[in-house]
């Protein structure tokens, strides 16, 4: 067995074996999806690793590159997403061998640390190859009265609204980042084109985005059931009443349009309403140390300074 880093030829065969192993009505596999998602991602091109039998590729794992900063250090990280072995070759350690391989091409190239959420299922593997548990990601949960009794399914769709300019726009991430750097915690630096590329591109999940005056949001509707959560991905915000008083106005307003019994969002990052839940409701997350200095690894391995959105540990 041949284990290298897979080069843009290898895409469509890579999309096949990820079809043969998950499922084609599981996701929606494409050559145009697995660009955007390791190719065209503005924190730079995914760790992709192959394992090669007989001139075949039969397994694949990529890490997304992905950006954190905590007061003036910019860690370079991956989020551990796509893997997948061929059905025909299972039970040959593959998934370990390409995950320890591409650990170790991040570590020689001076990369800090590698984040994921995984299933009851995976995690344990991943335990064993040095991922460490942070803890359960914190979730704010807003009952929306307005709507509760809206259960009749509704067909959803989205849309994409800017009422300002991509500057105003960018201006919005400028403001909101130097904010998230005087708290002192983690947080992903936000532009405008990582907004563009996560919510307004994103073939695998759209998005209802507003921007308007300072804010940038971007939420969805999740189905559980009989129950529909509005999730609140990421909202931009200049902090102040005004712009809470008109995020609430906006999300009130798409509880309505949706249907949805619950808001979600990150308590941390948009502090609204007096009755909500706010509690460990999320995935658990989970950290592989690189690079990390004693200090920032046992800083990240304790959640409360974790400054993320919804969307920047959501899987997709």
């Amino acid at each position: 067995m041949e284990i290298r880093q897979a080069c843009e030829s290898d895409i469509s065969e890579i999309v096949e074996v990820l079809k043969a192993s998950l499922g084609e009505d599981q996701l929606e596999l494409s050559d145009t999806v697995w660009r955007y998602k390791h190719i065209d991602n503005p924190f730079g091109e995914s760790i992709v690793l192959v394992a090669i039998e007989n001139s075949k590729i039969i397994g694949v794992r990529a890490f997304m590159c992905w950006k954190w900063r905590m007061n003036d250090t910019i860690f370079n990280a991956y989020r551990a997403v796509d893997t997948a072995t061929h059905p025909e070759h299972q039970g040959k350690g593959i998934f370990k061998k390409l995950t320890m391989a591409a650990i170790e091409i991040a570590a020689k190239r001076g990369d800090h640390f590698i984040f994921n959420t995984p299933n009851e299922k995976s995690r344990p593997g991943y335990l064993k190859m040095g991922w460490e548990i942070v803890d359960k990601v914190v979730i704010a949960i807003k009952p929306a009265f307005n709507s509760f009794l809206k259960i009749k399914s509704k067909k959803i769709k989205y849309s994409i609204d800017h009422q300002v300019s991509d500057e105003i726009i960018n201006n919005v991430c400028n403001d909101w980042n130097e904010r998230q750097l005087h708290k002192g915690k983690l947080f992903t630096p936000k532009s405008r084109y990582y907004l563009s590329w996560r919510y307004e591109k994103n073939p695998l999940q759209k998005y209802q985005v507003i921007t308007t005056g300072n804010i940038y949001l971007a939420a969805y509707v999740k189905k559980r059931g009989r129950i529909k959560e509005l999730r609140v991905a990421e909202c931009l915000h200049n902090d102040n009443k005004e712009d809470k008083r008109q995020i609430s106005r906006i999300l009130l307003l798409l509880s309505s349009k949706f249907g949805v019994q619950v808001i979600t969002y990150a308590p941390d990052l948009l502090d609204l309403w007096s009755i909500k839940l706010i509690g460990s409701f999320g995935p658990i997350l989970t950290l592989k140390e690189l690079n990390l200095s004693t200090k920032d690894k046992q800083d990240l391995l304790e959640i409360n300074n974790w400054d993320n959105s919804i969307g920047d540990l959501e899987l997709f």
